[in-house]
């Protein structure tokens, strides 16, 4: 029921597939695709920080006739700044300095940790309902996103699908030959990362394997930095995914490591 986003550009659909696309545009993250009304939509655009990492710039969501736009210590309903927390039919909108949170009533709950992490829960009746870059929510990972027909999409031809388009926007599509760096280097040490004992109660809640690839997957773009974004964001979303499915994980930060 849960899609996200995080760190180097990772996503990771309803249906549980994991891909990275570096799109820096506006984008549909998770929207109500049926024909007849559309109960929701979520849009995002990422930018790159002044450490050159990608960061979510803002959240455009739209539920049934509310429009919020989201920027980090901003809410914006309807055209008007509102304090935190928000609330308004059936639509919840909390923030501290951590993290921003958005709950609907019709089945959908956003939390944004004001930087590069997004997590949108969905109602189970919306399955095989939705599309945008978390998916079809049809419950099988990759058939109908990457593979649809006959023709099957590498990740960045099936986000760049996902754009939304704007009359001004000056905004490069990302190159779609340009395949992302397979890695397989760095296994053993992501590895022992996230399986440390503070994890113990991690392991039988997530797909390990899927945190370990995007974790080698960092540490080969980092190219050796010893730069906390390559290692710290995807374990964070480990640790965030973990007490979301009802774990509870251990102390795993220390002032020298995250």
């Amino acid at each position: 029921y849960v899609c996200s986003t995080w760190g180097n550009n990772h996503f990771k659909t309803f249906d549980g597939d994991v891909y990275q696309f570096p799109g820096i545009c506006e984008y549909n993250f998770a929207s109500d695709c049926r024909e007849s009304y559309k109960e929701f939509s979520v849009h995002i655009q990422r930018a790159l920080n002044s450490h050159n990492h990608p960061e979510i710039q803002y959240i455009l969501i739209t539920i049934k006739d509310f429009t919020v736009y989201l920027r980090p210590k901003l809410a914006v309903v309807d055209g008007r700044i509102v304090k935190t927390p928000y609330y308004s039919s059936g639509m919840l909108i909390e923030s501290n300095d951590i993290y921003t949170k958005v709950y609907a009533k019709l089945g959908l709950i956003l939390i944004w940790n004001q930087e590069d992490a997004l997590m949108v829960e969905l109602d189970s009746r919306f399955s095989n309902h939705t599309c945008g870059l978390c998916g079809d929510y049809n419950g099988v990972p990759i058939y109908n996103e990457f593979i649809s027909g006959v023709a099957s999409y590498n990740s960045i031809t099936y986000g760049n699908l996902q754009k939304i388009r704007k009359p001004n926007a000056k905004c490069e599509d990302p190159d779609e030959t340009q395949v992302l760096p397979s890695c397989n280097e760095h296994r053993d040490e992501c590895e022992r990362l996230l399986t440390s004992s503070a994890f113990v109660d991690c392991r039988l809640r997530l797909n390990l394997e899927m945190y370990v690839q995007a974790c080698m997957q960092d540490k080969c773009a980092c190219n050796g930095n010893e730069d906390s974004f390559c290692l710290c964001s995807t374990i964070s979303e480990y640790s965030r995914q973990c007490s979301h499915a009802g774990g509870r994980p251990g102390e795993w930060r220390t002032q020298y490591f995250c």
